[in-house]
């Protein structure tokens, strides 16, 4: 899923670029059904931020600046977790192991994020599920490192 395709599927909400880098230094926020993205960043960043921002959006409730706070803090990682799934999730692993993706590099660019993203969403899919899942007939296998393996019936 790409930025245009975020937009589209969303075209509810009030989403704006803007220069927020010399405001805030943020990449993105999120108020009340409008949206702001930094407006410098690449095609593929505005994409994993305003995933970001979407998740907010479906899965937080309030003022969560303050990341000190236990409750802002678990309302920032279901948002994450919301865009991981949304961008990424264990069957887009699966299927870039299938279009041949052999390595992070690799995978994210064939799932159109940044490999920052893809390493964050990896780490918090490790945190989920442990050192492996198993899904549609594939192990995804988080450590030592990323693998892919199907299994034999």
């Amino acid at each position: 899923m790409n930025y245009e395709e975020l937009q589209i599927q969303n075209a509810d909400l009030n989403m704006k670029e803007m220069d927020l880098s010399e405001v805030s230094g943020l990449k993105g926020l999120y108020y009340n059904g409008n949206i702001a993205i930094e407006k410098k960043l690449t095609q593929t960043q505005k994409t994993c931020v305003l995933a970001e921002e979407l998740g907010h959006h479906y899965t937080t409730a309030g003022n969560i600046l303050d990341q000190s706070d236990p409750g802002a803090m678990k309302q920032e990682r279901k948002a994450r977790l919301w865009a991981y799934n949304k961008l990424i999730g264990l069957s887009g692993i699966i299927q870039g192991y299938k279009a041949l993706c052999r390595n992070r590099y690799d995978l994210a660019k064939y799932l159109d994020v940044t490999e920052e993203f893809l390493d964050e969403a990896l780490a918090c899919y490790r945190n989920k599920y442990g050192t492996s899942v198993e899904l549609d007939g594939y192990l995804i296998v988080f450590e030592p490192s990323l693998a892919v393996l199907e299994k034999f019936v």
